[in-house]
């Protein structure tokens, strides 16, 4: 595939640049991943699929990645600012919780709802809380170097010290003589300890009530939620890497203040490329968590919300999702997954009809290659999701006319279809055909009777070890047996 060029959009250069690694065939891609103090939404759905076509893609091309997407378990406080609750801290004081449960609890959701959307997983996901010495590590290097202060146990970054030689602002487009301008014009609101408004924390101190807190020189306290995505993406990608992935509401302030720690800390800008996923709208308006106008992806697989007039498997919303180009906003509507839903089937549906197409002396009517290659090029045109589904329905359509017996199709451009269909639909895109709950059901029928009747052979044998080992494993999967005159029946566990 070298001969292919992918092109992608560097928010850092606000251009499309042509995609060079800075160690090929080798790829680092970082991709800031969730705070679980809840259960993922949509909005979290885009940025882990999002990142997961760039990875599918770049493995495509024949590139050897290393994909890290961290867990945020400790530092991001409410308001995604310096001061209040820690998110997952607050949760666990008002369910009488340790704080590791709450994050195991809604890490485990996150991973389950992101297998079930077909998301790779990623090579490394680091949590915070497994990364503190880290982090000490790279305040106390930063400290050193003059550009940040201590006060009252927590250590600030100084921005304005900073941008004396450096640009802060340079991702997020903002210039740092209106952001100190803003800052000069209202208080700090609890923040008097900071230099200026436009400084971020480091290291905050533990205050008595803050459950989470570790030791360090200036105290006991925890790490800045800015500080956390540096440490862990250098100690595995090294100080600089390929690809920094998000959501664009990262940008400023979390983005920006990596850019600048990094430069001071590690002595280099993180990535080479910053990519960033828009958002996902209710009625115009941002979903998120904070907003409080979110709708979990459990709730979309089992249709209980107001908003939904039924339930949609894990595949319509991959599909929905990637009908809208990464870069540009995607709004909800039930009546948008629907369509997106009749969509998938549509598409999906192509390769039951390639299995009966039988192939004569030559194709008629549309040329393969030429459909090949538009495919290509929209998908390494940044990403281009939607386009390539056009892309792939104009295929769907010429596959329906050779059915049909109106064109005709040539045995080796049958089997470049098959593998092209394949490698975008499956291997690109991450679309699966989705069993039916009638064959899940079926699966789990033969497969239990398989193993019970295996272990009729061991107690026939009188080899009751494998017999009672088959009955344990069984009984741990929520299967229950029951011997009885007839044989051995089972039930499921309620």
């Amino acid at each position: 595939m070298s001969h292919l060029r992918l092109f992608v959009y560097n928010t850092l250069s606000r251009e499309k640049e042509a995609f060079e690694p800075l160690h090929a065939p080798f790829v680092g891609m970082y991709l800031c991943g969730p705070t679980v103090y809840g259960h993922p939404h949509l909005g979290h759905a885009r940025s882990a699929l999002t990142f997961d076509v760039v990875y599918r893609t770049l493995k495509y091309l024949g590139y050897k990645v290393r994909y890290v997407r961290n867990i945020t378990d400790v530092g991001h406080l409410e308001q995604d600012a310096d001061s209040g609750e820690d998110k997952i801290g607050k949760l666990a004081r008002l369910q009488q919780l340790e704080p590791m449960e709450v994050a195991q609890f809604y890490t485990n959701s996150y991973h389950a709802a992101m297998h079930r959307l077909n998301n790779l997983p990623p090579s490394i996901e680091p949590r915070a809380t497994g990364h503190i010495p880290e982090q000490l590590e790279l305040v106390q290097e930063i400290l050193k170097k003059g550009y940040a202060y201590v006060s009252n146990g927590s250590v600030y970054f100084d921005v304005q010290k900073y941008a004396e030689n450096h640009r802060y602002g340079q991702l997020s487009g903002r210039k740092i003589e209106d952001l100190i301008e803003g800052a000069s014009t209202r208080a700090l609101d609890g923040q008097e300890e900071k230099r200026s408004r436009l400084d971020f924390a480091l290291w905050k101190k533990a205050e008595p009530e803050h459950i989470m807190r570790w030791n360090s020189p200036w105290g006991s306290g925890f790490p800045g939620w800015h500080l956390e995505c540096t440490a862990m993406s250098s100690k595995y990608l090294g100080k600089q890497f390929d690809i920094h992935g998000g959501g664009m509401d990262l940008q400023f302030p979390h983005h920006e203040c990596e850019i600048a720690q990094a430069e001071i800390g590690l002595g280099h800008a993180p990535a080479k490329y910053w990519m960033h996923n828009n958002m996902i709208t209710i009625d115009g308006q941002k979903m998120s968590k904070s907003l409080g106008n979110f709708i979990t992806l459990e709730q979309f697989f089992n249709g209980d919300h107001p908003l939904l007039s039924q339930a949609y498997s894990p595949m319509a919303i991959r599909f929905f999702i990637l009908q809208a180009h990464y870069r540009s906003t995607l709004d909800f509507s039930d009546e948008a997954l629907q369509a997106a839903e009749k969509g998938y089937k549509r598409l999906m549906g192509v390769f039951n009809t390639l299995d009966t197409l039988t192939a004569s002396g030559q194709t008629s009517g549309f040329s393969v290659a030429d459909w090949k290659q538009s495919g290509l090029n929209v998908l390494l045109d940044d990403f281009n999701t939607p386009l390539l589904l056009a892309n792939l329905f104009e295929g769907v359509t010429f596959v329906n006319k050779v059915k049909a017996g109106l064109e005709t199709i040539s045995s080796t451009d049958l089997e470049e279809l098959k593998s092209h269909f394949s490698d975008m639909c499956q291997h690109v895109l991450g679309l699966e055909e989705e069993a039916t709950a009638q064959d899940r059901k079926a699966l789990i029928d033969g497969l239990v009777a398989m193993l019970v009747q295996q272990r009729a052979e061991a107690k026939a044998r009188k080899d009751f070890a494998t017999s009672d080992a088959l009955r344990d494993e069984l009984k741990a999967l929520g299967v229950q047996l029951k011997d009885g005159k007839e044989g051995t029946t089972w039930e499921l566990e309620s």
